[in-house]
């Protein structure tokens, strides 16, 4: 090899190209931990309600003090996002020295569960993509936090709980009524509790229609039951009958089967 200078001299090329990576590579380094290359800032470039300033600077101060380009922006967002009113996170780099953080928070539509209390500690809600969360509640909401309805099921039915709260809402408010909890038994049958108290058991999806075309026999006769409800406090309307309905009073009060 000694006697092939062609061969020596790209082994010399190569040799001087690794060096020059590695000083490169040390430069870069060393010019990146420089004071202007700090990290500066985190900003959030959105206006929060829920999620507390307090709760970002613990979790930005648990960034390793280290230069810009050592902070993972990934890293970041998942602490962000272990926050529990935070529903996603965003973080980008933004020359020079920050870092820009945009949240969404959690949109809390209805509680979730049986409990009769609203707003308590450690509840759980369930937001506007039909998704359960927990969080505690938050003191400048627990006004609207209190007046959001109760739905309740079995695991994995929250969306479709929500769904028809939905569906029953409109049709409810056409006679003066708010649906204020919807439960879906572990059975699956339905049941609707009002603002003024009184229940209706819808029972059982059989076909894609039944249960709207019950509550809509229960709109159609509200005033015949608001009447009788005036007599006799009805406690619960049973409209599980193919073609009329049962009127219950507080003391033959019973669950949806």
């Amino acid at each position: 090899m000694w006697h092939r200078p062609q061969l020596l001299d790209a082994l010399a090329d190569s040799l001087f190209v690794v060096a020059l990576g590695g000083l490169l590579t040390a430069a870069g380094l060393a010019l990146a931990h420089l004071p202007a290359f700090a990290l500066t800032d985190v900003v959030v470039t959105n206006e929060l309600q829920a999620v507390k300033r307090a709760e970002l600077e613990e979790v930005v101060q648990q960034i390793p003090q280290h230069a810009y380009f050592d902070v993972s922006p990934e890293s970041l967002r998942r602490s962000l996002e272990k926050l529990p009113w935070v529903r996603r996170a965003d973080v980008r780099r933004y020359w020079p020295g920050q870092l820009l953080v945009t949240i969404e928070e959690q949109e809390a539509v209805a509680v979730w569960g049986e409990r009769e209390e609203k707003a308590t500690a450690g509840e759980e809600w369930v937001n506007s993509y039909g998704e359960v969360f927990s969080a505690p509640p938050v003191a400048e909401m627990q006004k609207n936090l209190a007046a959001l309805p109760v739905l309740s099921g079995p695991p994995g039915h929250a969306a479709e709980v929500l769904q028809r709260y939905g569906e029953f809402l409109p049709q409810l408010r056409s006679i003066g009524r708010t649906p204020v909890r919807v439960a879906l038994s572990s059975r699956l049958a339905w049941q609707v509790r009002l603002d003024d108290g009184m229940r209706i058991n819808l029972g059982r999806e059989q076909q894609q229609s039944q249960l709207a075309q019950r509550l809509t026999r229960f709109v159609t006769y509200y005033p015949t039951i608001a009447e009788a409800n005036q007599a006799a406090k009805v406690a619960i309307v049973d409209m599980r009958y193919p073609n009329g309905f049962a009127l219950r009073q507080a003391a033959e009060r019973q669950a949806p089967r």
